[in-house]
């Protein structure tokens, strides 16, 4: 919870139990106790923002005003309502309803808090831009419109220096979209996610790229089916305050929603995502969408009308990364364009018209899977699921020849490699995902390959831990 939260629950909760069980109430200290929590309150909605996860709390701070004008009523009318006996039965039942409404107003900020993303540990501070990109050379398959042209949203994360201050920009900039379009894929209440509003980034909006490094290597990111190009922040700030440029793609109607620059809203379109054969058709629409990206990221690296990137982008070391279906285009893009250098694939099928080959991949190669994820069938298991393994987990079988990795996360499922379980610890009870320790491990791991094979660093964790089993096992094949 935030700081202002906590104070308010803490006073109100406290405030709460003296109104239930005090004897005397005199006027003057209701009146103080509710002069204090306003004021908590006011500083809480002007400086955190109202949500509705707190309205149990706020119902406590106007208690003392009812009892108030009761006090007075009850004067007019000749009742000493302070005097009158309570029956044990009545105390009893007061006292049941007063503790579980408290924990009711502290229950629901704790399971659905305002989340905070790590402070990222690199040397740099963040900035980032968005772009609005047209690709005229390509028609928009996923609408009936046959004049559409294939538009993405993208976003890129930079360098800045340690002293450059400026606001902390939203986790997302159209939180009310996004959260409608959480409420429509997971087929759950909207409410649940619009505290996605309240949370902050580290990275400032416009701010200069830092001067300390000539050029810095270039990361794209692809997020999974249905997902979105804010879902792997976590990741992404740790990457850039490392000194990496980090640029994001939104998969137009494959994401949660897209909003562009002039206020189009681009919603998920459904798809046939339970066929092999669609996805992997579906995935050379993807591979296009990274290519044209880095067409785009060339050109700004050449020419920035802002002249933020120009001659800053290091385009001789270009890494990719995804999660999901992302991770399975991180893979095909590694196998088909000559301009990404290394990739790291986080638990995506392998999915793509390319398989990877006998001999391995001839550039670094990264899978990370949960175990979860790539576990033997069960009996209990559906046919649909034995099929589909089946199918599919053939393409595995030389992931980690020729000197790529396959790092297998123990205690892991999908959406643990996403933001996504950072929004209530139900999660981790449901899931058993440690998500904190699990986003720093991809974090440390991530980094270290990137720095080894982009900025040609000396590798402090991937050749150190071969085999081992420590939270993970990761296995190399030479």
């Amino acid at each position: 919870m935030r700081l202002f939260e906590i104070l308010f629950i803490i006073v109100n909760i406290f405030m709460f139990s003296w109104i239930l069980f005090a004897k005397r109430k005199p006027v003057r200290r209701l009146v103080i106790g509710f002069g204090v929590s306003a004021i908590i309150m006011l500083l809480h909605g002007i400086m955190e923002g109202l949500r509705w996860q707190m309205l149990p709390t706020y119902v406590i701070t106007v208690i003392p005003l009812v009892l108030v004008a009761v006090k007075r009523m009850s004067k007019r009318q000749d009742v000493k309502w302070e005097t009158k006996k309570t029956s044990r039965l009545h105390f009893i039942m007061v006292t049941a309803l007063g503790i579980i409404y408290s924990v009711i107003a502290v229950t629901l900020p704790l399971v659905l808090p305002v989340f905070i993303f790590e402070e990222p540990t690199g040397p740099y501070k963040i900035g980032t831009v968005t772009y609005d990109w047209k690709d005229n050379q390509r028609e928009e398959v996923l609408t009936s419109d046959p004049n559409d042209k294939r538009r993405l949203m993208v976003q890129i994360w930079y360098p800045t220096d340690a002293e450059v201050k400026g606001d902390a920009v939203p986790y997302l900039a159209y939180p009310d979209v996004l959260a409608d379009g959480y409420s429509k894929l997971l087929h759950m209440p909207k409410l649940l996610f619009t505290n996605f509003a309240y949370v902050k980034t580290h990275a400032m909006k416009h701010v200069a790229l830092s001067e300390q490094e000539k050029t810095y290597p270039v990361l794209i990111f692809s997020h999974g089916f249905s997902g979105h190009k804010n879902q792997n922040t976590f990741q992404v700030e740790h990457l850039v305050s490392q000194g990496y440029i980090v640029v994001a793609i939104d998969h137009t109607y494959s994401s949660t929603a897209s909003v562009f620059s002039d206020g189009y809203v681009a919603n998920y379109v459904p798809q046939d995502t339970n066929s092999i054969a669609y996805l992997d058709k579906a995935n050379e629409g993807w591979v296009a969408d990274a290519k044209f990206v880095l067409d785009q990221v060339e050109k700004l690296a050449e020419n920035d009308p802002d002249n933020r990137f120009t001659n800053r982008m290091d385009m001789n070391n270009i890494g990719m990364f995804g999660h999901s279906f992302g991770g399975a285009t991180s893979a095909q893009m590694l196998m088909t364009d000559a301009r990404i250098k290394a990739a790291i694939n986080m638990d995506g099928v392998l999915y793509g018209k390319d398989r990877i080959p006998k001999e391995g991949m001839d550039k670094p190669f990264m899978m990370m899977s949960a175990d979860d994820s790539i576990r033997e069938v069960k009996s209990t298991d559906s046919e649909e699921y034995a099929k589909f393994m089946e199918a599919t987990f053939p393409r595995y079988q030389h992931v980690a020849t020729g000197g790529s990795y396959w790092m297998k996360i123990k205690h892991m499922d999908h959406m643990g490699f996403s933001d996504l379980y950072l929004l209530s610890p139900m999660f981790e009870k449901m899931t058993g995902v440690d998500v904190r320790k699990a986003h720093r491990l991809i974090n440390e791991y991530t980094q270290d390959f990137f720095d080894h094979y982009l900025k040609q660093l000396p590798s402090k964790r991937l050749e150190q831990n071969i085999g081992k089993q420590l939270d993970f096992i990761l296995l190399q094949e030479k």
